[in-house]
């Protein structure tokens, strides 16, 4: 039995699950985000209690088809982009439709209708924040930040992140009260 839980971003929301199920005798062969396999049917009781709990930590079990598939497309856009340390080398669009098995259209009609935004823009805030991360670290510079991006250059960086913060990479590097967002806010 697959559960798709909404707003399961990071590695902590993966064990806050697992302590869940754990705590409610329920055997998850696979809990990945967003996404939980369990062996055994689920009683009402269990999954109401669940449900509950998910919810008291900001988790939500869905059991709506488009919010699920909503759920795993930003899901693939996080993973893809906080959870690996390159980008992958060909067009998110090919990318996302073949990690989901989806046509992409298809995806991006769903997406923009539910979301109200377009996936490039959801990419493109998780793009900004995975460089306000790299930033923050003081390992790399704009150049070797740019690169891992998959920035053409750091010009289209600088720009892109300026749109998007209203600071230049610089200026956001040197503040004091240096502001990331979380990624379920994203």
């Amino acid at each position: 039995m697959k559960l798709y839980i909404k707003y399961m971003v990071s590695l902590r929301c993966k064990m806050l699950v697992r302590e869940e199920l754990k705590n409610l005798g329920i055997y998850a062969v696979v809990v990945e985000l967003g996404l939980v396999e369990v062996k055994e049917e689920i009683s009402p009781t269990q999954l109401q209690q669940l449900k509950a709990n998910l919810l008291l930590a900001g988790l939500e079990l869905m059991d709506d088809k488009k919010a699920m598939l909503i759920e795993k497309i930003k899901i693939v856009i996080t993973e893809m982009i906080h959870y690996n340390d390159e980008l992958p080398k060909i067009n998110f669009s090919e990318y996302i439709s073949n990690t989901m098995g989806y046509d992409y259209t298809y995806l991006a009609n769903i997406f923009s209708e539910v979301k109200g935004t377009t996936i490039e823009h959801y990419i493109i805030a998780h793009k900004i924040e995975r460089v306000k991360e790299l930033l923050l670290y003081d390992e790399l510079n704009l150049t070797e930040i740019s690169y891992i991006m998959n920035y053409s250059s750091v010009s289209h960086l600088s720009k892109q992140f300026k749109k998007v913060t209203g600071l230049t990479p610089t200026y956001f590097k040197n503040l004091k009260g240096k502001k990331r967002n979380p990624l379920d806010n994203v």
